[in-house]
């Protein structure tokens, strides 16, 4: 099966397109926990058990694990989300040339799909791509204002930055694994890229801490019912005030179905 079909499977059995974000800051890791070996994997695994059966997919970024320790409890989090039945989606945004792209491409040995960066082009991208079984998701429109400083740019021929990658993505969909990151802070775009690419998949951040518009996220994020909603730190350390180990776990459990419930009112 490729990505995006086990991906669907998931959100059907689960009902859900919720995506956690795995973001272990250890400047926020419960001090419980400061004595662990990997203290970032001690800290997943708890928030994969209290909110598992509230995600479609866990998104661990990549730059809270680029470190020895991190990359070791980075391999420990994926084993164990996928131990549950649960897609991993490494947040990496990678791409670069020749040998370098290849090894960034290895990365999907590991995890079920990434995200990927289409600034250098389609070669930059052809050993994510060329990976069927795998999803890939091209950055588009992103969540932060400073995307705009790039991505709004007009084209010769009239069009923002971001549809230009937006219909290339179409184009890249040879063999049906891309979908593209597109932030739930600019509600008007969603829509607009769901009309220009009807049958790709989305990402959307943004729902969470940065406060996006969930309504538009669920309805122009989704193609054919697959698609992904993502909260990190409005899930994970959603506990950051409870008095012990049990509430800050259970905070994360109650976040994530809380988010499946406020999603799942405006899914057919």
């Amino acid at each position: 099966m490729s990505f995006f079909e086990r991906l669907g499977a998931r959100i059907r059995e689960q009902d859900t397109v919720v995506s956690v974000g795995l973001d272990p800051d250890p400047d926020r890791i419960p001090e419980f926990l400061a004595d662990h070996d990997l203290p970032r994997w001690a800290f997943n695994r708890r928030i994969i058990d209290a909110t598992h059966e509230h995600a479609a997919c866990f998104k661990p970024n990549a730059a809270f694990y680029e470190d020895g320790d991190g990359w070791a409890a980075l391999r420990e989090t994926i084993a164990y989300a996928h131990g549950k039945d649960v897609p991993v989606l490494l947040d990496a945004k990678r791409a670069d040339i020749g040998n370098t792209t290849r090894q960034y491409a290895e990365l999907l040995d590991h995890a079920d799909a990434i995200t990927v960066n289409p600034y250098m082009g389609r070669d930059s991208l052809d050993p994510f791509l060329s990976r069927a079984d795998k999803g890939v998701f091209i950055l588009c429109r992103t969540s932060n204002p400073g995307g705009a400083d790039l991505q709004d740019l007009e084209l010769a021929s009239g069009e923002p930055l971001y549809e230009r990658v937006a219909a290339l993505a179409d184009l890249w969909n040879e063999h049906g694994n891309v979908g593209l990151v597109v932030g739930a802070t600019t509600p008007d775009e969603l829509e607009e890229l769901r009309e220009q690419v009807p049958d790709l998949p989305f990402l959307v951040p943004g729902v969470g801490a940065q406060g996006g518009d969930a309504e538009a996220a669920v309805e122009y994020g989704l193609a054919d019912g697959v698609g992904l909603v993502n909260s990190s730190r409005g899930i994970i350390f959603a506990g950051e005030n409870a008095h012990d180990e049990k509430g800050f776990f259970q905070a994360a459990g109650q976040s994530a179905k809380r988010l499946k419930t406020r999603l799942n009112r405006y899914r057919d």
